[in-house]
């Protein structure tokens, strides 16, 4: 297994919406590495939910529910989507400032490739932000 970060700006789509959805396809992704991101998720592998421009924090875990398959919100067939839904809420949401501070989350794409809405992350990063927000997967 995996695992992963998306991100998503609350007043867009927040959690809390996630929750009340059930599930998302997550589309609209118009970069390539996180595209490519998206195209190596496998089914049940598990995905922190973050916050971004506004709390700037991990807040909950989803998991994958369907691989890679034409985003259909384009005809250009460049672009994926997969499906999420949600797994669990964090205890407590871990902050990209503790992110920072953390010395063993130095490499963290969170941080490397702030600008990547869908990140690849070490299942060493996953433990610790797991133990950070005292929450067990």
């Amino acid at each position: 297994m995996k695992h992963w970060l998306v991100k998503s700006e609350p007043f867009k789509y927040s959690w809390e919406k996630f929750v009340k959805d059930k599930k998302a396809v997550w589309d609209g992704v118009r970069n390539y590495a996180a595209r490519n991101n998206m195209r190596a998720m496998k089914k049940g592998d598990l995905v922190f939910f973050y916050h971004s421009n506004e709390g700037l924090e991990i807040v909950g875990i989803a998991k994958v529910i369907k691989e890679a398959y034409q985003d259909p919100t384009t005809e250009d067939t460049a672009w994926s989507v997969v499906d999420i839904a949600p797994f669990k809420a964090l205890k407590r949401p871990v902050t990209l400032a503790e992110i920072k501070a953390d010395e063993q989350l130095e490499g963290i794409e969170l941080v490397r490739l702030s600008r990547l809405s869908v990140a690849s992350l070490k299942t060493a990063e996953f433990n610790r932000i797991l133990a950070l927000s005292e929450t067990k997967a």
